[in-house]
């Protein structure tokens, strides 16, 4: 349970609207306590569907033209083992080893455990779904693993694996796995039905998948009331249970799309026509007001980014295919989200980090490591984006589950103009970020830096944001040097989770030990830095940004920090000048947070030479600081890089520190030079011991 304290701080975010809105869902949860056993028994399908339900499972318009195991597809160069892979991959699924998250290969249960949490290696409890705390640890185990497994993302593996080979072993599974879930995962019991998101993920996958079997679907009366029954009861229980108020953010536009996508296809089904109109309308509003005219989404987070458009995209797809697309407004904001993701891809490997980030994604199209590529592919293919492809490189068979089998053709075939790959400077200034480029996209001059000056997230609680103002992150010949460090846990270890998103665990400045933004839960912020850009200037060789925040103003002697970036392409230099503004005196503390590849090559003074496995990058930091680096460490948590939920690896972090009293500027210099060899680091360096999560 959470802390009194906490919600005092929680309901000082709510309106009296919601207040009352909040008592009545708790009054719905006590009344589903009640009437849970009269809930939990299967509905007739006469008492389920309305006058137009043909006695199938599912309107077969909703996905695309899909391939069948006769077509002979062409591959783009160097791709021609996509179907071995998956192939693969879906023979270990009919195996009930499955891969998520922290977790690998998980045990072959058979049938598999669906309350069941992996890494823990307990099962989870299946009482009253909204009495469940699944932010107890002790009581659940980690939610994100145990959800992970029921998003049913799996099974879209094992259609598309029985599509391009015909093997009904394959769609055989996928129904044995429905079936299985159903039994031991009844509604409104257990973690499974606990929150609306996760349900929305799994309906998605459920129409796809069973749109991929459909020519092996032959489904008998009792499987078909009990799958109509499930449908139901997941549309039901999320439409009731909207996002709302403060909570309003990515989940919202995920239920909604759960919604919309499930009505779709279950169109049959008694108020599935209310329902879909419900879920439109919200899906329309949420484009343009989680938004930013530039593209950028709102709760200032590169990883809900990404899953934000997933799901506007699926949703998107569904209403074309049914005959009710959405209007252009929308596919127009859709098309800039591809747009500042295209951007921040241009500089190479490794979109920054920025914001929480827990690996969410919606539904497995083959795109395997290479998620941007594969959005990017359909990307181009939707709107005939040279730029698209050529970012996208060879990811295309994500076009083929999404677009069909013409659009699939197109895209590898058609011989098309490449962009030229030119790297410019271009300003996000709505969504707070600018992006300082120089030289072209995937060669050896490339120099890519994105650079932190939005607000902390989407208000009012800005949960997914971190107090990362004025930070940025650099690329050098399309690989990562400065990185943001991600986002690690969210619910196990509250200790790193607090340090993954506080100021010293991003490229910025802290001042007398204190974060820009006060953390008042684990996704909920109080008092909070306040950014703004000052200046941004463009040029054919690189340009300048300059920001400030006011996070340190309610220090007892304010700060206000501000930052200058400066990037001249032909003299391979990226200048940082920070600057603050105050009368007092303070401790400031400088964090550079490199790439876990990159190493210390040479120490002098205040002047690093750093090999990034490509190239050297030599980092000079204002004389008057005193440096230390750490990597690995513990106590305290130190250089560290999380790229996915529950992973880490050792990385070196240069901290600069001094004292200063009154106004002072600090310069640090960054140039980039010629390739070298992988040589091991040749000063101290305080280490820590990686311990196994």
């Amino acid at each position: 349970m959470q802390s009194l304290q906490w919600y005092a701080r929680r309901m000082s975010f709510m309106s009296p609207a919601e207040i009352c809105w909040r008592a009545r869902a708790m009054l719905q949860a006590w009344a589903d306590r009640c009437m849970m056993p009269l809930r939990t028994k299967p509905i007739s399908v006469e008492r389920l569907v309305g006058a137009g339900f043909n006695g199938g499972l599912t309107d077969p318009h909703v996905l695309g033209d899909l391939p069948s195991p006769d077509d002979q597809l062409t591959d783009p160069p160097g791709t021609q083992g996509w179907r071995t892979t998956l192939i693969a991959r879906a023979e270990k699924i009919c195996r009930n080893h499955l891969s998520f998250l922290s977790v690998v290969d998980a045990p072959g249960h058979r049938p598999l455990n669906w309350n069941y949490e992996y890494e823990a290696q307990r099962s989870t409890p299946l009482g009253c779904a909204a009495a469940i705390d699944y932010r107890d640890y002790a009581l659940t185990g980690d939610a994100k693993l145990v959800w992970e497994l029921n998003r049913h993302q799996h099974l879209v593996v094992l259609g598309r694996a029985y599509r391009i080979t015909g093997n009904e072993a394959y769609a055989h599974k996928v129904v044995e796995h429905l079936e299985s879930w159903m039994q031991q995962c009844p509604f409104g019991r257990g973690m499974n039905w606990r929150s609306p998101l996760e349900l929305a993920i799994r309906l998605i996958n459920w129409v796809w998948a069973l749109e991929l079997i459909r020519p092996a679907l032959r489904p008998n009366d009792a499987f078909r009331s009990r799958l109509l029954t499930a449908a139901y009861r997941h549309l039901w229980d999320i439409s009731r249970k909207y996002s709302r108020y403060s909570s309003v953010g990515n989940h919202l536009i995920g239920e909604a799309a759960g919604v919309f996508i499930g009505s779709c296809c279950f169109s049959g089904l008694r108020r599935a026509h209310s329902w879909r109109q419900e879920a439109r309308e919200i899906l329309l509003r949420e484009m343009e007001t989680q938004t930013h005219e530039d593209g950028g989404h709102r709760e200032l987070s590169v990883g809900y980014h990404l899953f934000a458009l997933e799901f506007f995209l699926a949703a998107g797809l569904a209403a074309r295919n049914c005959g009710g697309d959405f209007p252009p407004c929308y596919w127009q904001r859709l098309e800039r989200m591809f747009d500042f993701v295209a951007t921040l891809a241009e500089g190479g490997d490794g979109l920054p980090m920025f914001g929480d980030g827990d690996d969410g994604y919606v539904l497995d199209l083959g795109q395997g490591t290479d998620r941007v590529g594969g959005l990017l592919a359909i990307g181009a293919a939707l709107w005939d984006r040279s730029d698209f492809r050529t970012l996208a490189s060879g990811s295309c068979e994500a076009v083929l589950w999404s677009l069909g089998r013409d659009a699939y053709e197109r895209l590898v075939s058609t011989d098309r103009k490449a962009w030229d790959g030119r790297l410019s400077s271009k300003a996000f200034r709505q969504t707070g970020y600018y992006v300082l480029q120089h030289g072209q996209a995937g060669r050896g001059d490339s120099i890519s830096v994105v650079f932190d000056c939005g607000e902390l997230g989407l208000p009012p609680l800005a949960g997914h944001g971190h107090a990362d103002a004025l930070s940025f992150t650099l690329r050098v010949s399309g690989v990562p040097v400065l990185v943001d460090p991600g986002t690690y846990d969210y619910f196990r270890f509250p200790a790193w989770r607090d340090c993954f998103r506080s100021t010293r665990a991003h490229n910025t400045v802290v001042v007398d030990d204190c974060d820009q933004s006060v953390m008042a839960g684990r996704f909920l912020w109080g008092a909070r830095a306040r950014a703004r850009c000052l200046r941004f200037e463009a040029s054919a060789n690189g340009g300048a940004v300059v920001g400030e925040h006011d996070g340190y103003a309610r220090l007892e002697s304010p700060v206000i920090h501000r930052r200058r970036l400066a990037l001249d392409g032909p003299a391979r230099t990226l200048s940082v000048l920070d600057e603050f503004i105050t009368a007092g005196q303070h401790e400031v503390k400088l964090f550079f947070h490199f790439a876990p590849q990159c190493r210390i090559l040479e120490r002098d003074a205040s002047r690093f030479t750093v090999d990034t496995g490509t190239g050297q990058v030599m980092m000079e930091l204002d004389e008057r600081l005193t440096i230390q680096s750490f990597e690995g460490c513990e106590t305290p948590i130190a250089g560290w890089v999380s790229d996915g939920y529950h992973r880490r690896a050792p990385a070196i972090t240069l901290v600069g520190q001094c004292t200063i009293s009154g106004n002072t500027a600090l310069r640090s210099m960054i140039s980039f030079g010629d390739s070298v060899r992988e040589a091991p680091p040749r000063h101290s360096v305080i280490r820590g011991v990686r311990q196994p999560v």
